[in-house]
């Protein structure tokens, strides 16, 4: 069964699917079997990082039922052959407003998927499709500017995220999702709070659920005259979700991501030298890291999970 990669921030224009996109030629690499899947709905643009301007299906031929397996819109990389790209939709309005049954079966149709690592390039934003498409995947990778809108922008999506996931625990239980249809929540709490009456261990319930929610960051476009505040962010999630936000790496602003893209070809491709190819490098090796204590344990009975305490 693949690894899921997810990769997703808060607004738009960070380099996020250029991030996605280098991560996944380097994965491919290493050996590994990557696709590499455009789940920008509406909004896809990662086959165009790779020259393929016109792809022959897109995710649009699976969500309106023109193909019937994900692999039927799998379109192979030639720079690498360990590489293939799963073109996102177009930008038409039935996709961009994909109905939730459609989304749920391209979910789950994903773990059908043969590779090793899936890469998943999700749109922008706190929509509920790109929260649901970010947290379908096994390891969590989020990209921020030094700029502070950015920062705060990433802070606001990795919240929502946290709800949403908690959130989705109790949707599935019929006891308590009348408390929770048609209802908006800016905190774990106020989910927690809406639910105790029919469900006693929610709080536990919660906690448990966010054991395994623990992002990382990879800081983009990093110049001498702008740092972002890792240290100040890692401090608010710890305290929002009670885990840590570890730093996969920081890629230096650089002109030869630019010429890449103009290139059509990612830049660990076109310049492998330059320094915001050595710093992903840098980046996929640690993201390959996280993974491996993942895999070591899918081989080991399971045990149960400490929980992790809730906000207040």
């Amino acid at each position: 069964m693949a690894t899921i990669v997810s990769i997703g921030s808060g607004k738009g224009g960070v380099g996020k699917s250029v991030i996605a996109a280098n991560l996944a030629m380097l994965l491919a690499k290493r050996g590994k079997r990557v696709v590499l899947a455009d789940l920008d709905v509406g909004g896809a643009d990662a086959h165009i990082l790779f020259g393929l301007l016109n792809p022959p299906r897109t995710l649009t031929d699976f969500v309106e039922r023109r193909v019937e397996r994900l692999e039927e819109v799998l379109q192979p990389i030639s720079a690498h052959p360990f590489l293939q790209l799963l073109p996102g939709t177009g930008d038409t309005l039935a996709t961009a407003n994909l109905p939730y049954a459609k989304k749920k079966r391209l979910i789950r149709h994903f773990s059908q998927l043969q590779a090793d690592i899936i890469i998943v390039d999700i749109g922008a934003g706190t929509s509920y499709h790109a929260l649901d498409f970010f947290l379908m995947a096994d390891h969590y990778v989020t990209v921020a500017t030094p700029d502070p809108t950015s920062v705060l922008d990433l802070y606001r999506f990795i919240k929502l995220a946290a709800i949403r996931r908690v959130l989705s625990a109790f949707l599935s239980r019929d006891a308590v999702s009348e408390a929770l249809s048609d209802r908006d929540f800016a905190s774990i709490e106020e989910v927690i709070q809406a639910v105790t009456e029919t469900d006693p261990n929610a709080r536990n319930t919660a906690s448990r659920t966010l054991q395994g929610f623990q992002p990382h960051l990879i800081v983009n476009r990093v110049s001498g005259k702008s740092r972002v505040n890792v240290l100040q962010l890692k401090k608010l999630l710890q305290e929002y979700v009670g885990g840590d936000l570890t730093t996969l790496g920081e890629i230096p602003d650089d002109p030869a991501v630019t010429r890449a893209v103009r290139s059509f070809l990612p830049v660990v491709e076109c310049e492998p030298t330059a320094p915001a190819s050595l710093a992903l490098s840098q980046a996929a090796d640690a993201l390959l890291a996280t993974m491996a204590p993942r895999i070591a344990v899918r081989a080991e009975p399971s045990t149960a999970p400490a929980q992790t305490p809730i906000p207040s």
